[in-house]
């Protein structure tokens, strides 16, 4: 597994194994077809399992989930963590919660850790990447912090930090190989991954 591999046209069928709206969006600029599975994967952390290593266990998983169910299809696993001093950082759930991630983020720098994977069973291919993201924050005010929520509403987004919109006025400055592993996917990483699988995006 892990070898690039050759296959003929049509491409196989493509699967993105997440509900996510933002990983909807952003596989849509692709231009290929796919259709959308909810993996039905645990994401309960492992004891002591550090950010990135959740990161990466739960995009495999959840690609290999939904592989098992359509094994002649080429799945898209991915998962996002965020990292302060080697602590995970999930997603809120709740605006006391969104706040309380918010504080303990401002003036500091955060990684996000954004994870792709990529099955095709039937071939018997499978690998994954990590993508970090350098994320550093301004020093927020209670008061900048309370405007953003009320606007936003980011519960669904690790870390409460959605920078595609309103969330990039909290940050000082971002750095990342691929601008699209901050918001939930990350499509350089993908298309290689896509590529690797035998499904090249630029085909004719």
């Amino acid at each position: 597994m892990g070898e690039s591999l050759r296959m003929s046209a049509p491409h196989p069928r493509l699967i993105l194994a997440s509900t996510s709206r933002y990983r909807r969006e952003l596989l849509e600029r692709l231009r290929l077809p796919f259709e959308v599975r909810s993996p039905e994967v645990d994401e309960t952390a492992l004891p002591a399992e550090a950010p990135a290593a959740i990161a990466s266990r739960l995009a495999l998983a959840k690609a290999r989930a939904v592989a098992a169910q359509a094994p002649g299809a080429v799945v898209i696993g991915s998962d996002q963590v965020a990292d302060l001093d080697s602590r995970p950082i999930g997603k809120p759930g709740t605006h006391e919660r969104a706040v309380e991630q918010l504080r303990s983020m401002s003036g500091r720098s955060v990684v996000f850790h954004t994870a792709v994977a990529v099955v095709h069973a039937e071939a018997g291919f499978e690998a994954s990447v990590l993508v970090p993201v350098n994320v550093r924050f301004r020093e927020l005010s209670d008061g900048e912090i309370e405007r953003y929520l009320q606007l936003e509403q980011p519960y669904d987004c690790a870390g409460s930090a959605k920078c595609e919109t309103l969330g990039i006025a909290l940050l000082a400055a971002i750095e990342s190989d691929d601008p699209t592993a901050l918001v939930g996917l990350p499509l350089i990483k993908t298309c290689e991954l896509l590529r690797r699988a035998g499904l090249d995006v630029l085909a004719a």
